[in-house]
């Protein structure tokens, strides 16, 4: 039977999966993928596109059945503050929640809580958790140092607890980063999490905006194939705030600029070919934002599958998990029967 809690209750959702408000990689396809095979789907509304975000509105609005179909749309929080307009759009086309990752949530939270929407708060520390509660964030997600694009490095595994303890009396927590298949789905919502927030594995789905060869590598890929750093922000010429760094995959411009940023901050002829690179598609010098559950992914299905087959793997996990508790019978018991 379906996993419920927390989490699926309030969203009206029938599995604990969400997609990752992956910038422009997150489109209106694969939203409402995500949304209509029972999972939530967030808009990847990243750094404030004005014109792709009314797009991709225009989309979400032209396909919803009866607008019976949730979704949310993401922010880059520091971005969205530069362009605060952008929350206005975001919310005439009512969505059921709104994300807000890297940066003061509070002047948005009343505006959105206003609209009838959820505020929804990645972070990446127990710190940034119980600031985003007080700020009055409706659902927390703990991201892992795993996780694709941006972030910083507490891995998962010590994160998500510790998060749960300081503030998931008061909200639902999710999981960001390391999760692909039906076990890290179980295995978040044992260490308290109610439900999991993936990127990684989305982006390597038919629907997901992007290249093919994008995808492609990310299926060929071990966790030892990315790499947290500054290099993909030097090239494009957006530094982060301290102390994010980016996850992607490694290719032959990390290997030549990896620990020599500052040399690279100053050379106009490697900016330039990098930007031809992206325009060209050209992912040896191009980066691949990707996670290091890219080891677990291993085709390219639909949304509708991954959650399908995730969903069922993690029910069947946790149904068997009391198994796994039972006390072995004595070896002379066991024997004599």
């Amino acid at each position: 039977m379906p996993i419920a809690n927390s989490f699926t209750k309030l969203f009206g959702i029938r599995h604990p999966i969400a997609l990752a408000a992956m910038d422009l990689v997150a489109d209106a396809r694969l939203t409402l993928a995500v949304s209509e095979a029972g999972g939530f789907g967030f808009l990847g509304a990243g750094y404030g596109d004005a014109e792709w975000l009314d797009r991709e509105l225009a989309i979400l609005a032209g396909s919803r059945g009866a607008g019976s179909t949730p979704f949310g749309i993401g922010f880059i929080t520091w971005s969205l503050a530069k362009h605060p307009e952008l929350l206005d759009s975001a919310l005439a086309a009512k969505p059921k929640a709104i994300w807000l990752s890297f940066g003061d949530p509070e002047p948005f939270v009343q505006p959105i809580k206003d609209a009838g929407a959820l505020v929804v708060c990645q972070v990446q520390s127990v710190e940034m958790a119980v600031d985003a509660v007080s700020r009055g964030a409706d659902v927390v997600i703990a991201q892992g140092g795993e996780a694709g694009g941006h972030g910083i490095s507490c891995g998962s595994l010590a994160l998500l607890p510790a998060v749960v303890d300081a503030v998931g009396n008061k909200v639902p927590v999710l999981l960001a980063g390391g999760v692909a298949d039906g076990r890290g789905l179980s295995a978040a919502i044992m260490l308290g999490a109610q439900g999991v927030v993936m990127g990684t594995r989305f982006y390597a789905s038919q629907e997901a905006a992007g290249s093919i060869l994008a995808k492609q590598r990310i299926v060929r890929a071990s966790g030892a194939d990315t790499l947290r750093s500054i290099v993909f922000d030097v090239s494009r010429r957006n530094i982060w705030p301290i102390p994010y760094t980016g996850r992607c995959l490694v290719n032959d411009h990390t290997d030549r600029w990896y620990g020599r940023e500052l040399e690279l901050m100053r050379r106009g002829d490697a900016l330039e070919a990098f930007a031809r690179a992206r325009q060209a598609g050209d992912y040896d010098t191009a980066p691949v934002i990707a996670g290091e559950a890219a080891a677990l992914i291993h085709d390219i299905p639909s949304a509708a599958d991954i959650i399908h087959r995730m969903a069922a793997e993690a029910e069947s996990l946790l149904l068997a998990a009391p198994q796994l508790a039972r006390q072995p019978e004595p070896a002379a018991k066991a024997a004599a029967s």
